[in-house]
Order: structure tokens, then C-alpha cells, then sequence
């Protein structure tokens, strides 16, 4: 893809995300993302309409008096967006390949982002980190982000969410919103996901094409995995939703 093509490709997308981030968000992205990005500042007793939720229990049974904890918002919170590049996500049988669709919804949540001054960093991943940008604010940094988006070429087909998530935290020492951008084809991630939930604010968005639910009758083919490159020996018969090797 020349600089041109590419520079289009960007502008479109920046159009497209740009609208559907106000039309979500609306200025909302705060309350959007309650309870985050809110970090501790002091212990005081408890007053008439403070949350219960909120009681400090160990200064209260200290004191023998309802003590509560103060929070207050961060100014300024972090969004790092990690992504999936497998070869799994060049499929897509609608209108668009599921990386398609993962880079513009990527780009929507980073506008989000920008319009409220939050820095947004990026991780793109296959069976191995491909691409680290630690979190940065402004316009021309959420750009970079998507131009690395359309035209990375990843070394590597696989997918090793694991290893994307130890990654994510070692470089990312304070609190951040994560999302993770993957069909979630790949396995043992479960337990490394809710580690990492424990200390980020880490969502979750799959993406999927309909035909890897449910097949359609195609007759005869030969199938390869697009992440080994492996061509079975054999030919499937695909017929009423069931794979079966002949």
C-alpha cells in the first residue's frame, strides 16, 4: 500500500470513527467507564447519605466510629487497546474481514479517548508481542495507531493471548482500561484474563464472522488452517453444519 492509499484509507476511517465515537459516547465517557480510572485520597467519618459501600471496616473497628473512604476521579486515565493480528482475522464473509472491523472499532474507542485528554497506548499481538506503542495522548498519536492498524504485517500467524496479557502487565505498572480485540480462538487464557482483571479494568470484545458458527452446505472442499498452514490430508465433506473427513 503506497503513502497515498494508506493516507486515504487513514482519513476514511478517522471520518467513520470520529462520528460513531460522539454518537456512543456523547460526551459521556466518564460515566461510560464508572468506578474507573478513581483512585484513593483520604479516611474521614462516615456522614448522613455516604455510600455504605464505601466504610473503611478496619478503621471502624479501630475506632469504634463509621469511617468511610474518599475517592476521587483521575484526571487523566490511560486506555491501551490490545490486538489481536493472527491469521484467524483475515476472514470475513459480510461485508468486511473481521480485522476490518476490529481497527475500526479500535479507532472508535480511541477517539473516545483523545476527546477526553486520556492517553491510549497499543499492543498488537499474535502467538508473540508484534508491536508495543506505550500510551500517549493527542491526534497525530491515535493516527500512528491507526495507520499501524491497516498495514502492519505481523511475522508471525499464531495466536498466544497468554503471553499478550504477561506482557501487558509488565509494561503497564499503573491502573489502565484495557480492551482486548480477538476472535478469542485460542486456548488456556481464561485464568491469565482474570489475574490481569484484578489490577486493570480489562474488557473483552470478540469478534466473529456467522460462517464459523454455522458452515454452510458447500459439498467437496479442502480446508487449510490459516494460522499452521496446514492442509489435512483428506477431503471434507461439509453438509448440514457437521465437518466430516473422508
Amino acid at each position: 500500500m503506497d503513502t497515498k492509499e494508506l493516507l486515504k484509507k487513514v482519513r476514511k476511517i478517522e471520518i467513520k470513527t470520529r462520528r460513531l465515537s460522539d454518537h456512543i459516547f456523547g460526551g459521556e465517557y466518564h460515566s461510560t467507564f464508572k468506578g474507573r480510572g478513581m483512585t484513593f485520597s483520604e479516611v474521614r467519618q462516615y456522614q448522613f447519605g455516604d455510600d455504605v459501600r464505601n466504610i473503611d471496616w478496619n478503621v471502624t473497628a479501630r475506632t469504634n466510629e463509621p469511617h468511610i473512604k474518599v475517592f476521587e476521579e483521575e484526571r487523566e486515565l490511560t486506555m491501551l487497546l490490545m490486538v489481536d493480528v493472527s491469521g484467524s482475522e483475515l476472514f470475513g464473509t459480510e461485508q468486511q474481514f473481521k480485522n476490518e472491523i476490529i481497527t475500526e472499532i479500535s479507532a472508535t474507542l480511541a477517539f473516545s479517548a483523545t476527546q477526553n485528554n486520556d492517553k491510549i497506548g497499543l499492543i498488537l499481538f499474535s502467538d508473540d508481542v508484534e508491536l508495543f506503542i506505550p500510551p500517549k495522548k493527542g491526534r497525530s498519536h491515535v493516527l500512528r495507531i491507526i495507520r499501524e492498524l491497516i498495514e502492519f504485517k505481523p511475522r508471525s500467524k499464531g495466536t498466544n493471548i497468554v503471553e499478550a496479557l504477561k506482557f501487558m502487565r509488565s509494561v503497564m505498572k499503573k491502573k489502565a482500561i484495557v480492551f482486548v480485540l480477538s476472535d478469542f480462538i485460542a486456548d488456556d487464557y481464561k485464568q491469565t484474563l482474570k489475574i490481569a482483571a484484578g489490577k486493570h479494568d480489562v474488557t473483552g470484545i470478540r469478534v466473529y464472522d456467522k460462517k464459523e458458527e454455522a458452515i454452510p452446505n458447500l459439498g467437496l472442499v479442502q480446508m487449510q488452517d490459516e494460522e499452521s498452514r496446514r492442509v489435512p490430508v483428506g477431503q471434507y465433506i461439509i453438509k448440514k453444519s457437521t465437518i466430516k473427513l473422508q
